[in-house]
């Protein structure tokens, strides 16, 4: 299978591209993996390790660093920055420069069928749940449980969402 490269982009041999996935200008992907039918926006950067699944749509400028497992029909928003390490260092106890033994990756992982809205921060070690959704520039310090709504500094619980309401926003409907 072949995928046209966007100019000015940089995907390493080690990357896993699905069936149908739409690269757009300035993307730089290392050691990751795409699912099927995947639309990733320019500006964007994978990391070695990640995964993100099938018909998700990560938009523009957004940041998706080791240890982030992003399952299916999940949608990330422009700007969103997962975040690894929750104490960062660039130096040691002996002021020498850290190295990647230096440090531990805590994973993040978010659910099928999320929403991570535009400028959003997850930190860490935390799981968003199932269809839940994260507010636009809200920091994500904790599990975000499923069929919920958050927003905030850090994100609180805004809204339980009703799976079967049609006219709740959070409804989902998979004919």
């Amino acid at each position: 299978m072949s995928i046209q490269i966007p100019e000015y982009s940089s995907i390493t041999p080690d990357v896993v591209l699905g069936k149908d996935v739409k690269l757009f200008g300035y993307v730089r992907l290392y050691g990751c993996t795409i699912g099927d039918g995947t639309k990733i926006g320019p500006f964007v950067e994978i990391q070695k390790g990640a995964a993100v699944g099938s018909n998700c749509k990560i938009s523009s400028h957004s940041f998706i660093c080791e240890g982030v497992t992003i399952e299916s029909e999940v949608f990330i928003g422009h700007g969103v920055t997962f975040v690894n390490e929750r104490y960062p260092r660039s130096t040691n106890g002996l002021g020498l420069l850290k190295g990647e033994s230096d440090w531990t990756c805590q994973g993040t992982l978010v659910k099928r069928g999320a929403s991570i809205g535009s400028g959003a921060t997850l930190l860490g070690g935390i799981t968003i749940g199932e269809n839940s959704i994260v507010g636009a520039g809200s920091v994500v310090t904790h599990d975000v449980p499923p069929m919920t709504i958050v927003a905030g500094n850090p994100a609180r619980l805004l809204k339980q969402l009703n799976p079967n309401d049609p006219n709740d926003e959070g409804s989902i409907s998979r004919s």
